[in-house]
């Protein structure tokens, strides 16, 4: 008898449970107890479902895990307000709380009312296609941050998920609408890289759990004084801490993305000088 009431609930779950329904739960669940405390057989428990529920809508882990950080970039777009439409030809994106509006249509960056988009002014004219930029990444960010497993299983992935590819897409709507030529637009999202989605690949792993003690780090950087002084001089200088990484604080971050717009923005005005 157990065994024909587990099946029967196999046959019956598929048709209550979505595929979006899981994959919020497992979002949930990750969100509460990181990637290490998410399995199958957990998240069915969550669920009230015998685990064959769950394979009916995702084949596996790995497939789950790609639905996850799919929802979570997808996140981003409705964030603050957002609007995209028309990706691909052309891109027009609203932020209502911060009153951006960003166009990008025909490459030439006006919008519906014939306005030049921003950046797109006489050279050398402060152009808010980077107010645009940072406040697109900083949302990202702010997703991350409401979801620090994800950057790992972003990291993890060889190709872009559909909303990761859309959020690439209003990054280059952006940096097109302001100006950038194709060349420089490429050659930004690889300078920006996984900031694009609002965190950091660091060198090493110093998070806060893998972080030494005070009295280590001075009792580290005293040996080092003879041989790396410079080093010696960083480690005891420098504390850090954050939600997705010990070198990935919000000032480190913003003063990154900051440095690297800049950048862009003089290049662009090189380009078109």
């Amino acid at each position: 008898m157990p065994r024909h009431a587990d099946e029967r609930s196999a046959t019956r779950a598929p048709a209550r449970l979505s595929r979006e329904a899981i994959v919020a739960a497992a979002i949930g669940l990750a969100d509460r107890d990181g990637l290490a405390g998410l399995s199958m057989r957990r998240l069915a428990q969550h669920l009230g479902v015998d685990a064959m529920s769950i394979y009916y809508h995702l084949r596996d882990k790995d497939t789950l895990l790609a639905a996850m950080v799919d929802a979570v970039a997808a996140e981003i777009e409705v964030d603050g307000g957002i609007e995209a439409a028309t990706l691909g030809g052309g891109i027009e994106a609203a932020v209502l709380d911060g009153g951006i509006e960003a166009a990008a249509v025909d490459g030439r960056g006006t919008g519906a009312g014939g306005a030049a988009a921003a950046g797109s002014g006489p050279a050398g004219a402060p152009g808010q296609w980077t107010d645009q930029l940072r406040a697109l990444i900083m949302r990202a960010r702010r997703t991350m941050l409401r979801h620090p497993w994800a950057a790992r299983v972003l990291e993890a992935r060889d190709t872009p998920t559909p909303a990761v590819l859309r959020h690439i897409e209003r990054v280059l709507a952006v940096l097109r609408g302001g100006g950038c030529s194709v060349s420089l637009s490429h050659h930004a999202l690889h300078l920006l890289g996984s900031r694009i989605l609002g965190f950091s690949q660091d060198l090493f792993d110093d998070s806060p759990n893998t972080a030494a003690t005070e009295a280590a780090t001075a009792a580290q950087a005293a040996a080092w004084a003879e041989t790396m002084p410079h080093i010696a001089e960083l480690a005891v200088a420098v504390s850090h801490s954050g939600a997705l990484g010990g070198c990935d604080d919000e000032d480190e971050f913003a003063f990154a993305l900051d440095l690297l717009i800049e950048g862009l923005d003089r290049r662009r005005l090189a380009e078109q000088a």
